[in-house]
């Protein structure tokens, strides 16, 4: 539940941003509308019922035919004793193309899924979280100038697995479990009626195709000084990394801000962990190791307010990966993990081309149970960053 309240504000605000954006021949689009998986989470062989909920998600202007989606869809009912309540928050890309007035696409998703603790058979308890993905395709079909109706469907894949008990959360998996479900979704999409008297990037570069696109490179570091438990539970490691930011102004501007993309690469990734863990990640002695890793993350947007003048906040939202060269957080854990960084600061203007900036981050990262274990933490930290303006800007004060 609560991964669902801190999504929704993020998920209503590139809404909002999405209708205060100007007009272009590639605009937003949103989905709302019915959706069917075809079995339940506990539906074994000879007791398979579907699941129906509703789906909804934002769709980015495309660059050649390539858009990057966000969905969000939720199920209910129940099946052999046991409530099933299951939510899945997925991200990835969507390739569309125009064949007369349908519109035909395919999509490729993946994210994480949640569901009530008793899920299993007679309810019997379960694991919450699992990695998810959705392979799929579809058509939309106007029937108006700004509302389509779209019918999708394709084949979703989870792992949840059943638990011992809440003491022992251990998971395990009975024969017929269910791995792989058909989902069928049919709504109504929406293109935004956007705002006719301001202009966006793409009408800003026909009129003024010499004018460069404001972009950084940020050189940066990031600590750990604390802990959180937001989205994940142990907190006994600390984590130090240093790389490179490219920042790009891509998407006009949304109550004040600059609205641009955001892609990381951090080559210094440093986790100071305890040697020797249960399950958990809980220590089982005082001694401590330091493995070394490699992140990216190349899909995020930050929103940077009063642009161009001295002193500058911002928020930022990036998502991505994160390896080390041994299992991470448990010794029953993952090399790899997803990393999802929320960050609030100040950006300095230091020169026309430099600019200095701080702030504190929550850098969430879990391996979404790719693997049976997942800890996951959330690291509570300071940034502080160099940034250099690849095109010239003009003094304001």
């Amino acid at each position: 539940m609560l991964n669902r309240l801190l999504f929704l504000p993020v998920a209503l605000l590139l809404t909002l941003a999405a209708d205060a954006q100007s007009g272009s021949s590639a605009p937003y689009q949103i989905f709302g509308g019915f959706t069917y998986l075809s079995n339940s989470f506990n539906g074994t062989p000879g007791a398979r019922q579907p699941l129906t909920g509703w789906d909804a998600s934002v769709a980015f202007p495309p660059y050649r035919h390539l858009r990057f989606v966000i969905d969000f869809s939720d199920y209910s009912g129940n099946n052999l004793g046991a409530p099933q309540h299951a939510y899945f928050i997925m991200g990835g890309g969507e390739y569309e193309r125009r064949f007369h007035k349908e519109g035909l696409f395919v999509k490729a998703l993946v994210g994480e899924g949640g569901i009530n603790r008793n899920w299993g058979a007679n309810a019997a308890l379960g694991g919450t979280a699992s990695l998810s993905t959705f392979v799929g395709g579809g058509v939309d079909t106007p029937i108006s100038r700004r509302f389509g109706i779209r019918v999708e469907g394709g084949f979703q894949h989870t792992n949840f697995a059943l638990i011992q008990s809440t003491t022992d959360p251990v998971p395990y998996r009975i024969p017929g479990l269910p791995n792989y479900f058909g989902r069928i979704s049919t709504g109504l999409i929406w293109t935004p009626r956007l705002n006719p008297t301001s202009e966006n990037l793409v009408s800003q570069r026909r009129k003024s195709p010499g004018k460069p696109v404001e972009s950084e490179l940020i050189l940066e570091g990031l600590n750990s000084f604390g802990h959180f438990h937001v989205f994940a539970y142990t907190w006994w490691s600390y984590l130090h990394v240093g790389g490179v930011e490219y920042d790009r102004h891509s998407w006009g501007s949304f109550i004040g801000a600059r609205m641009d993309y955001v892609a990381e690469i951090l080559p210094l990734a440093f986790l100071r962990q305890p040697s020797k863990t249960d399950v958990f990640g809980d220590p089982l002695s005082k001694a401590y190791t330091t493995i070394e890793g490699l992140g990216i993350s190349p899909i995020g947007l930050r929103m940077i307010w009063r642009d161009g003048k001295n002193w500058k906040p911002y928020y930022m939202i990036k998502g991505g990966m994160i390896g080390f060269t041994h299992k991470a957080l448990s010794e029953q854990g993952s090399y790899e993990n997803f990393t999802l960084q929320q960050n609030i600061g100040i950006q300095f203007r230091l020169s026309t081309r430099w600019d200095f900036r701080a702030g504190l981050s929550d850098f969430h990262f879990s391996n979404g149970f790719v693997v049976p274990n997942n800890p996951g933490i959330d690291e509570m930290s300071y940034n502080v960053g160099l940034s250099y303006h690849l095109t010239k800007r003009q003094a304001s004060f």
